[in-house]
């Protein structure tokens, strides 16, 4: 049966969709909803947060993530910004890599490689029980 080009079309797209969302899911960021300038979420509803963890979370407001890092002793809350360019930054392994010039940031957002020299901003963060409270301000 031969088909037309549109519908050749529409059959690829849906394919590289298909082929597409496994990936994406494991990368999409958790929501988060804001109360002022806080957003808060619970550690057991996370198990990617146990240590050595990463979540990526967004906050409400927000256009760009913000990783969620377990560290020895608490947790770290990094931008996802890149500081050279503004890219967003993705995480490979136990570091931070910008997709557009190769920036290289350690899980605690301190610069491992160029062109960027400053690090990750971090927001301030308290662990009061089970929660993860961080101050955000978009």
């Amino acid at each position: 049966m031969a088909c037309d080009r549109r519908t050749f079309v529409r059959a690829a797209g849906a394919g590289v969709c298909a082929l597409a969302l496994p990936s994406c899911a494991s990368v999409a960021a958790v929501r988060l909803p804001r109360e002022g300038d806080v957003v808060s979420l619970s550690i057991g509803e996370h198990p990617s947060l146990a240590s050595p963890g990463f979540l990526k979370v967004m906050p409400d407001g927000f256009t760009t993530p913000v990783w969620v890092v377990a560290v020895d002793g608490g947790f770290l809350a990094l931008s996802a910004v890149c500081q050279h360019l503004g890219c967003t930054v993705d995480r490979r392994g136990d570091r931070f890599v910008c997709p557009c010039h190769g920036s290289t940031y350690a899980r605690d957002g301190a610069v491992l490689r160029g062109p960027t020299v400053k690090p990750l901003i971090s927001f301030p963060v308290e662990q009061r029980g089970d929660r993860i409270v961080i101050r955000v301000s978009a």
